[in-house]
């Protein structure tokens, strides 16, 4: 039988390949045709096209109403070729007429944050009023006339990079090709960039101003836009970070630990956790800087070398700066990362403590956790910056209602960064990567270049001592490091919840722009 259908196949062979052959090319054609019907119903499919709503707005500083025209939706993104790839999200606010006042683009961070927590909080022509220090309840929100916006002295143009906001890939272009630190950058740039061709700014003072992440992204911004021939008047950096191992605490590096004990010390002197409590809080911190480099530094650089008695006398120290007994300094080796922190410090008391903004505090619901699970700042204010900027967008900003807001691009299907970035020489770590280079880079070439910078005593997901420590290792030149401006604030992250702070956020941010703009 084997016999019998082996011989016929070898009889039959040339007819069946000739068969199989014909099938072969009319299967090509087949699938050819339609991918190429698919490819042109591609070219033919209407592409989404940009939209903006315009509409008149005010603003009342200083008892002068300044009249407003507001832009808010998509812009059209070009890559060097040319080619579409984006509808970028901004919402614009510029006074007609004055076409050589400074014009301030401004973003959060996360990375995948809209800008709308700037945006509401102290860059638009309206404010949320938000309970600083305690829960804001529910609706109705109070919405009122932003008192200390910068938009007497400067237009200002909100960004949601690409995935947040309004902003979506078009064309070939993928969320991918924008979800990176070097594809932000490029992204962020070009769309700079385009506006000011497009909207005759390439003339005005021009000023970044960029919160948390979108410090990170100055750093890059400020260097890629120089090295395009667009050079900056100042970039202002709120609640910052340009070195990542300073918020991470990886395996084996005391850096972290060091950098946040100040940010822990503050939090223990405003909750009232520190022995014979000193009366101002920078002298208080001025002193933890000193026993955090003469003291603690050393203490950790020995490691396992430290004996018991100078463990003891460490953990008593750190103890009396922190309010976290000196036993559970202990048993963490002195060294307390800040998830713990959150947890440690108000646990006899039922509380964690906030990440954002560590003056708030939250309900700790298992006394038992090692980590805090949540954010009382965020938890607090989320609520009310969502609804009241997504009604003061639609409403009053007169959005297309069927154009979905992204406030965050977490929400989005396969949302991962790419943390690898040009320039840093382990691409591949995440906690090595630090654009303070391309900051440094970018003073360097242009000495004229002010940088701005703002911290939040009480922030604990970017600790102002980080910040210090980057700008003391990035090299510079005295004259270069001195247009390096620091300024501190009573209050965490976004210190524009907190009042004295948010009037001292106009006063410092208008002096610069007055003192680099020729004003």
């Amino acid at each position: 039988m084997i016999y019998y259908l082996t011989s016929e196949y070898q009889f039959q062979k040339p007819f069946l390949m000739k068969k199989l052959f014909a099938i072969a090319i009319l299967f090509c054609f087949f699938f050819k045709t339609e991918a190429q019907e698919e490819a042109k119903k591609d070219e033919k499919a209407p592409q989404p096209e940009a939209e903006i709503s315009t509409t008149q707005q005010s603003v009342k500083i200083n008892g002068v109403v300044i009249p407003l025209t507001a832009r808010a939706g998509t812009m059209q993104l070009r890559d060097e070729t040319n080619t579409p790839i984006a509808l970028f999200g901004f919402t614009s606010y510029t006074k007609e007429g004055a076409s050589n006042r400074p014009v301030i683009f401004s973003y959060n961070g996360g990375p995948g944050s809209s800008s709308y927590w700037l945006h509401m909080g102290i860059m638009g022509p309206k404010r949320i009023v938000i309970n600083d220090i305690g829960n804001t309840p529910a609706a109705p929100y109070q919405v009122v006339n932003n008192d200390f916006a910068l938009l007497d002295m400067a237009d200002v143009v909100m960004i949601d990079p690409v995935g947040t906001g309004l902003s979506v890939p078009v064309g070939k272009a993928k969320f991918e090709d924008f979800w990176g630190v070097d594809q932000d950058i490029r992204s962020i740039s070009l769309f700079i960039k385009q506006y000011l061709i497009e909207n005759g700014r390439m003339n005005s003072p021009k000023y970044l101003l960029g919160e948390s992440y979108g410090t990170f992204r100055n750093a890059g911004v400020m260097n890629k836009l120089l090295n395009d021939g667009i050079a900056l008047n100042g970039v202002v950096m709120v609640s910052s970070v340009f070195d990542l191992r300073t918020l991470l605490f990886p395996p084996n590096d005391d850096l972290p630990y060091l950098v946040h004990f100040p940010t822990y010390a503050a939090t223990a002197w405003y909750h009232n956790k520190i022995p014979n409590k000193p009366a101002n809080l920078e002298s208080f911190i001025a002193d933890v800087r000193t026993f955090t480099e003469k003291e603690y530094m050393p203490a950790l650089f020995k490691g396992d070398k430290l004996s018991v008695e100078e463990k003891n006398n460490m953990a008593n120290k750190l103890s009396a700066f922190s309010g976290i007994s000196a036993d559970y300094w202990k048993k963490a080796d002195l060294r307390v990362r800040a998830d713990e922190f959150f947890a440690e410090l108000l646990r006899n008391d039922g509380n964690v403590v906030g990440r954002l903004d560590s003056r708030f505090k939250g309900i700790n619901s298992d006394l038992l956790s090692q980590f805090g699970d949540y954010d009382p700042q965020s938890a607090a204010i989320s609520p009310a910056y969502t609804a009241a900027f997504l009604n003061y967008f639609y409403q009053d900003l007169k959005v297309n209602k069927k154009l979905t807001y992204m406030t965050s691009a977490g929400g989005r299907t396969g949302f991962k960064w790419d943390w690898k970035h040009k320039g840093n020489i382990d691409w591949n770590a995440s906690s090595a990567i630090n654009t303070g280079i391309d900051m440094a880079n970018a003073m360097t070439k242009d000495p004229n270049l002010k940088v701005l910078i703002l911290n939040g005593y009480f922030d604990i997901a970017t600790v102002f001592y980080g910040v210090e420590h980057t700008i003391d290792h990035l090299g510079l030149p005295k004259e270069i490091k001195n247009n390096i401006i620091m300024k501190y604030f009573e209050a965490g992250h976004m210190m524009y919840v907190h009042q004295p702070s948010m009037e001292k956020f106009r006063k410092d941010v208008s002096e610069f722009i007055k003192q680099t703009s020729k004003q």
